[in-house]
C-alpha cells in the first residue's frame, strides 16, 4: 500500500535522471524519489537498462510513464516492475508541446476515459501500486468540475495515489516554463478533493518552494511534492527525515556526500559514462555558504573537460567551509 504520509521529488524531464536521484538519496532515507516521465513505447522498443537502470539505493524509487494507449502502458508497467519499481506512477500533468503531438500528459485531462482505461489496465498487470500525477484541468475546463470526476474516475480504476499540480495546464498559449508559474494556483480546490476522499491518498505539487510550506500542506493532504526548489536547492532534502518524518536523522556530512558521490562518479565513468552528467545535479548543493561560488564556477568548466574524473568533486567540495556545515 502507498504510505500514508509520503514526501517526494517531482519527476521533472531532464533533471531527475538516475544521476539526480542518487544525489538525492545521500541526503533523505524517507523522500519518494521519481524517474523522468519515459514514454511507454520507448521501453518496450528501446533500451532498457539505459532508460529504466538505477542504483538499488535509490529505493523507494517510482517509475513515470508517458502514454495513452493502455495496452502499451500495462506492457511497460510490467517491464517496471520487473525492473524492480517500487510504484509506476501515469503522467497526465505534462504540459510540452512534444507531449501533446503524443497524446498524452495533459493533454490527457480531456479525456478522462482514456486515463480511466489506462490505468485499469496497469492494476492488472503489476502487482505494486498505480499512482497518477495530473493538473486540476487544462484549458477552459472548470476545475471544480473536472476534477471531482477525474478523481473519483481514477479511484474507481484502481489508482491507489492521485497527486494533483494544483494549477491548470494552458495547452495553447504558454510554454511549458510559463505553465509552470503563470497559471493560479488553487490549493483550496485541491485539499477539498482530500476532505472528500478521506481514504483515498492525495498528494499535492506545485509552487511548494520550501519545508515549512511543506509542512503546512501536510496538514491537509497526505502527500507534498517539491519540484524545482528541491532541484536547485538539493540541500533543503537534507532536513525532509528530521522535519517531516520526526526521525532522529543527523545533519548531513558534507565529507560522507562528498566520498559518496565521488565513488559513484568513478564507476559511472568506468561504465562510459561523463563526470558532468552527475555533477549537473550537484551545482545548488551550497547556495548561500561561503565558498558557493567558486564550488559552482569548478563544477561548470572542470567538470565538462574531456578526461575529467572524481577529483574535481573534491576540488571543489575544497573550495566551501565544509568544517563549519559539519559542526
Amino acid at each position: 500500500m502507498v504510505e500514508s504520509r509520503r514526501f517526494a521529488v517531482a519527476p521533472m524531464i531532464d533533471w531527475t535522471d538516475r544521476h539526480c536521484r542518487y544525489l538525492h538519496r545521500q541526503l533523505m532515507r524517507r523522500g519518494q524519489v521519481y524517474t523522468e516521465m519515459i514514454v511507454a513505447d520507448a521501453i518496450i522498443h528501446g533500451d532498457r537498462e539505459r532508460l529504466l537502470g538505477f542504483d538499488p539505493v535509490e529505493h523507494p524509487v517510482v517509475l513515470q510513464l508517458g502514454g495513452s494507449d493502455a495496452d502499451k502502458l500495462a506492457e511497460a508497467a510490467r517491464i517496471g516492475e520487473a525492473f524492480g519499481y517500487d510504484e509506476i506512477n501515469l503522467n497526465v500533468g505534462c504540459p510540452s508541446d512534444r507531449v501533446q503531438s503524443g497524446t498524452f500528459g495533459a493533454c490527457l485531462m480531456l479525456s478522462p476515459e482514456i486515463v480511466e482505461r489506462a490505468v485499469g489496465a496497469m492494476r492488472k498487470a503489476v502487482s505494486v501500486p498505480v499512482t497518477v500525477k495530473c493538473r486540476i484541468g487544462v484549458d477552459e475546463q472548470d476545475p471544480d468540475i473536472v476534477l471531482p470526476d477525474f478523481i473519483e474516475r481514477m479511484a474507481g480504476a484502481g489508482a491507489e495515489a492521485i497527486w494533483v499540480h494544483a494549477r491548470k495546464a494552458w495547452l495553447k498559449g504558454l510554454s511549458p516554463k510559463e505553465n509552470r508559474t503563470i497559471p493560479p494556483l488553487d490549493y483550496p480546490l485541491v485539499w477539498r478533493m482530500k476532505a472528500l476522499h478521506p481514504d483515498l491518498f492525495i498528494g499535492i505539487n506545485g509552487g511548494i518552494g520550501s519545508l515549512d510550506e511543506a509542512q503546512s500542506q501536510l496538514a491537509h493532504m497526505d502527500g507534498v511534492m517539491l519540484g524545482r526548489a528541491a532541484y536547485q536547492t538539493p540541500s533543503i532534502l537534507g532536513e525532509v527525515d528530521a522535519r517531516l518524518f520526526d526521525d532522529a536523522a543527523e545533519a548531513v556530512d558534507w565529507f560522507a556526500l562528498r566520498d559518496a558521490m565521488m565513488a559513484y562518479a568513478e564507476r559511472q565513468i568506468a561504465d562510459g559514462g561523463r563526470l558532468s552528467q552527475v555533477t549537473r545535479h550537484m551545482v545548488g548543493l551550497f547556495s548561500g555558504m561561503e565558498g558557493a561560488r567558486r564550488y559552482r564556477q569548478i563544477l561548470s568548466t572542470e567538470a565538462t573537460k574531456p578526461g575529467a574524473g572524481p577529483e574535481v568533486i573534491a576540488r571543489a567540495f575544497d573550495a566551501v567551509a565544509l568544517e563549519a556545515a559539519v559542526a
